[in-house]
């Protein structure tokens, strides 16, 4: 089709000849022998493309019109548009990629942190894929040695029982810190939900401001300023927040402040985590015990603010007797001190760990669920193992397992699995 509608500036040049994953500069005309636009195109042979297939791309001028024209043209002349995932999709099914890879795809078009890029990228590059087979290797020399017991009892050793259930065993244990892995992968992938709570004037909306580098929220000396919640996000070592400023808590509220405070007992419910503030200058009062009362039962940070202000009025021993097992942290949220104490403390309170070099880390719904019915199958195998379950019913458990490996990387996945996975994609990619 591009063959029809591309002139090349060079007039000697024929498509077929212009080289594969090179740059190729001319117009693209209509069917009249209009130019549209002035473009750069970059024909590519298979096998050596993103879906194995051959491919032309078109680089017109960045005006909408102009792309619009292009676009319109190539769609009269028979084309359509991709639907949502469908090049990863082809790149799937022509197997360059495997299924977990083409979720690591989808992974880093929607990570909230350069951590959940990288944990996608190791994906991509198929590290999961990798011990994913390796298990599927290893489970399949299980399988033989049970299905030749069942075959052939007589040829077969009565040791070859226990050392299917060691090697059983050894699966489950390179399975567990996987497993384990999931919830801090989500957190990398997806961000947290983080609120700012305290009475008026503690000092939320100049942590905000501090977190952030720039003046976000307004900050005065009159309590009540902030009415709304405002909601920002920021990356604290590698984990997304969206941090939510609340309105201040107290109990002799106006009107529309009890409406923030509404918001603001919502927004605490909602949220992964809770930052609380309390103001170091004034003793405890009861504006203080109602926030008290609403962050109980949370995941919880409590910050004693303005401890640049020599006049302390409030004890961290008092606070620390009321929040119980909670980190409490001495802050100047105006001159930045202990903020970087802060920030430890929010990465102590999610678990989450330091990504390595060889860590194999999930961050998908889906690989998590199928690795949980893996290891129910292979703990139901090891226990008709202990209680003389005929093989037959033993192998049923086995192959359940290797069924669900291969649906984390595609080989035994479903035509529906597959298509809701791709679903999920935007237009195109």
């Amino acid at each position: 089709m591009v063959e029809r509608i591309f002139k090349p500036h060079k007039k000697s040049l024929e498509f077929e000849e212009i080289p594969s994953h090179k740059m190729t500069l001319g117009y693209i005309v209509d069917q009249e022998g209009k130019s549209l636009d002035e473009v750069l195109i970059c024909p590519m042979k298979a096998p050596y493309t993103y879906t194995k297939e051959d491919l032309v791309e078109i680089y017109c001028h960045g005006g909408v019109m102009a792309v619009h024209r292009v676009f319109d043209l190539i769609l009269s002349m028979g084309a359509r548009v991709a639907e949502p995932g469908e090049f990863t999709k082809r790149a799937f099914l022509n197997g360059r990629i495997d299924l977990a890879q083409a979720e690591a795809v989808l992974d880093i078009i929607r990570s909230r942190s350069q951590t959940g890029v990288d944990i996608a990228l190791k994906q991509l590059s198929g590290r999961l894929s990798g011990v994913v087979e390796s298990l599927r290797e290893e489970l399949k020399g299980i399988l033989v040695r049970v299905e030749a017991e069942i075959d052939f009892p007589d040829d077969v050793e009565g040791s070859e029982k226990n050392e299917c259930v060691e090697k059983i065993r050894g699966i489950i244990e390179k399975i567990e810190p996987i497993i384990e892995s999931a919830d801090v992968g989500r957190i990398y992938r997806e961000g947290l939900a983080a609120v700012l709570v305290g009475k008026p004037n503690t000092g939320k909306s100049t942590l905000l401001n501090r977190l952030l580098g720039e003046q976000r929220a307004i900050v005065t000396d009159i309590p009540g300023t902030t009415r709304d919640i405002i909601e920002e996000a920021i990356n604290i070592k590698g984990i997304a927040l969206r941090l939510l400023d609340t309105a201040g808590v107290r109990m002799n509220a106006g009107m529309v402040e009890k409406l923030g405070i509404e918001k603001t007992k919502e927004a605490v419910e909602r949220a992964d985590i809770v930052i609380a503030l309390f103001d170091r200058t004034s003793p405890l009062q009861e504006d203080d015990r109602m926030v008290l009362e609403i962050i109980k039962g949370k995941h919880c940070i409590v910050l004693l603010n303005k401890t640049d202000v020599p006049d302390k009025k409030l004890d961290k021993k008092d606070i620390m007797e009321l929040v119980g097992d909670v980190p409490v942290i001495e802050i100047s949220a105006y001159r930045g001190w202990g903020i970087e104490e802060m920030k430890n403390a929010v990465v102590e309170i999610v678990g989450a760990q330091r990504v390595t070099g060889e860590a194999v880390m999930i961050t998908n719904a889906r690989h998590k669920e199928a690795l949980e019915r893996i290891r129910k199958s292979l703990n139901n195998a090891l226990r008709a193992f202990d209680d003389g379950v005929p093989l037959d019913c033993i192998a049923v458990d086995l192959w359940e397992a290797w069924d669900c490996l291969g649906e984390i990387t595609g080989a035994t996945a479903s035509e529906e699995i597959i298509d809701k996975i791709f679903e999920n994609f935007c237009i195109g990619k």
